[in-house]
């Protein structure tokens, strides 16, 4: 059963918000978020925390500034989804401003798997400039102890910058920069991969200033340049919006508003149909990002990157495009094996069941994620999908996905101390895990990670429940308001404005034979609302929890509900 909710919101906290000048309702959306001051709204570059807090960023500007000076061949070893695309794109522009000699390998998730692996460090070894001096990894390296001695061996030196949780033991790098990282007292732990790696050129800035090299024939590089890239990989990784994340997520924005961002970035929003001039965290999310992560998911990283990374505008059209009928194909294929999973669960009685795991020789192994997210929503129970890792089919790629309350990534620890040697390895954080085992050990795992479910997850955890912020007063459904909403960030950890209240229902219609049209009413005034991949009727009268959209049909704007659940 699914509750519609009232977030708290604190009046004093509203009170005080509203006094500094934003509007009431935008006031008591952030205090229902947990902002206390005026201070914590701000969103100037001014307000980010500073590098110095960030274990090992000093050490890794050092060792970039002497790699400068020494002219070294440079090699970015990046991850396969967009922070890892981003954080590269970031990396290899940012350098460049600085003039290194620098260049990229994204290695193919389905032949080398994920990290700076030994079989990675030989495939750099053989890179087109020569083998590098320098490899830096973005968004992954943390855990590639065999990795980074495999590059010590061959006398590479390995600068790790990530934000995924350490293991036990640390790689033995150069330096490493990771929020995470024992000993580190960065303030914003959640920071995306992208972000650290923007930290570090912060820190080689400030560095090579330090040591004289700018002047006026010489000025500093403007690393703010690079913030678009950074707002698009912090939000497609779906870290939490925390203070300093949401600042430069804003910034980037603004920059993107303004007409100031990477070609690739503008060929994208083109590919996706969207107005670059109002772009919003949810352009980000779900129209930028799932393009570029489509490359990861179903081919190599490469193709993504070099959209970010070029200069040549047909270039970067030409790479959109490409990358936009990859994320069709993606979609297709997720729908398939979506179709085929709910076909599976529709005897089974969610009730009974704490947890889900699925497998099917069949599937796709770059897509399990999102379907695993597509059954936890649909069911509200942590979700694990299955996919052969190679045609052997002896060895399974799983992919989780969980609800609030249940560490993902802790259960898949605790299965393996006590099924010991099942996993062959795991890795990942609370609401998303990855591990790979023996197809013969599916079922094994099925019962193991059911009886963590039961033992940990209660009734109340089980039950989904759907916060909002409570009724909104008509004076609001204003394409004016819908902007105001738009120009804040919103996102995980600060999530999207929803509203709820009770409507009758004047008329209801299927489109395309999967999404209910509705028209609403509310004293004298008719809403039009949508609900996406939904086709119960609504009885007369119904409790809704929507969000608001700005709708424009011939030139005129008009708000429309998108409706996320009715009751």
């Amino acid at each position: 059963m699914t509750r519609i909710v009232t977030r708290a919101s604190s009046l004093a906290d509203t009170e005080a918000l509203t006094r500094h000048g934003l509007h009431p309702v935008i006031a008591r959306l952030y205090a229902a978020r947990g902002i206390t001051s005026p201070e914590e709204v701000e969103t100037k570059l001014k307000r980010l925390h500073a590098p110095l807090g960030l274990k090992g960023c000093d050490n890794a500007a050092v060792v970039l500034a002497d790699a400068l000076a020494a002219n070294k061949r440079m090699l970015v070893v990046a991850d396969y989804d967009c922070d890892g695309a981003t954080a590269c794109a970031v990396a290899v522009r940012g350098l460049r401003m600085f003039g290194a000699n620098i260049d990229y390998l994204v290695p193919n998730r389905f032949e080398y798997g994920y990290g700076l692996t030994p079989e990675i460090v030989d495939l750099a070894a053989r890179a087109k400039l020569g083998q590098p001096e320098l490899l830096i990894t973005v968004d992954n390296g943390i855990a590639s102890v065999d990795g980074v001695a495999a590059a010590n061996a061959l006398g590479m030196d390995v600068l790790v910058t990530d934000h995924h949780l350490p293991g036990d033991v640390l790689p033995d790098a150069r330096a490493i920069v990771n929020p995470n990282q024992p000993g580190c007292a960065f303030p914003s732990k959640c920071i995306a991969g992208v972000g650290v790696i923007f930290y570090v050129l912060l820190a080689l800035r400030a560095e090579l200033r330090r040591c004289g090299a700018y002047d006026d024939a010489h000025p500093e590089p403007r690393l703010d340049g690079l913030l678009d890239l950074v707002a698009l990989g912090t939000v497609a990784d779906v870290v939490k919006l925390d203070c300093n994340n949401r600042i430069l997520v804003a910034q980037g924005l603004k920059r993107i508003r303004s007409g100031r961002m990477q070609p690739g970035i503008a060929a994208l929003f083109r590919a996706a149909g969207r107005d670059a001039r109002a772009a919003s965290g949810f352009d980000l999310g779900f129209a930028l990002g799932p393009r570029l992560n489509a490359a990861g998911r179903l081919s190599d990283m490469s193709l993504g990157i070099e959209c970010l990374t070029t200069d040549d505008i047909g270039r970067a059209w030409e790479l959109a495009q490409q990358l936009d009928g990859m994320n069709r194909e993606r979609r297709e294929i997720e729908a398939g094996m979506q179709q085929q999973a709910l076909a599976e669960l529709q005897t089974i009685d969610p009730g009974e069941r704490a947890t889900f795991t699925l497998y099917d020789a069949s599937w796709h192994q770059g897509v399990i994620g999102i379907v695993a997210g597509r059954l936890k929503e649909k069911f509200h129970r942590p979700s694990f999908t299955f996919a052969h890792a190679d045609d052997s089919g002896a060895l399974c790629k799983g992919s989780g996905r969980s609800i609030p309350g249940f560490h993902l990534r802790d259960a898949v620890d605790l299965i393996s101390k006590r099924e010991p040697g099942m996993i062959h390895k795991f890795g990942g954080h609370a609401m998303a895990a990855g591990l790979t085992l023996a197809t013969a050990d599916i079922p094994g795992f099925t019962a193991a990670f059911e009886a963590v479910g039961r033992e940990w997850l209660t009734a109340e955890a089980l039950s989904c429940t759907i916060e909002t912020d409570g009724e909104l007063e008509d004076a609001y459904f204003t394409p004016q308001f819908v902007e105001l909403l738009d120009a804040a960030v919103w996102g995980q950890g600060f999530p999207v404005p929803m509203f709820s209240g009770e409507f009758e229902v004047a008329s209801q219609a299927l489109v395309k034979d999967k999404h209910l049209k509705l028209s609403l009413l509310r004293g004298r005034q008719r809403f039009n609302a949508i609900w996406f991949n939904h086709v119960d009727p609504l009885p007369q009268r119904a409790t809704v929890a929507y969000r608001l959209v700005s709708d424009s049909w011939n030139g005129m704007a008009h708000v429309q509900l998108i409706v996320e659940h009715a009751a």
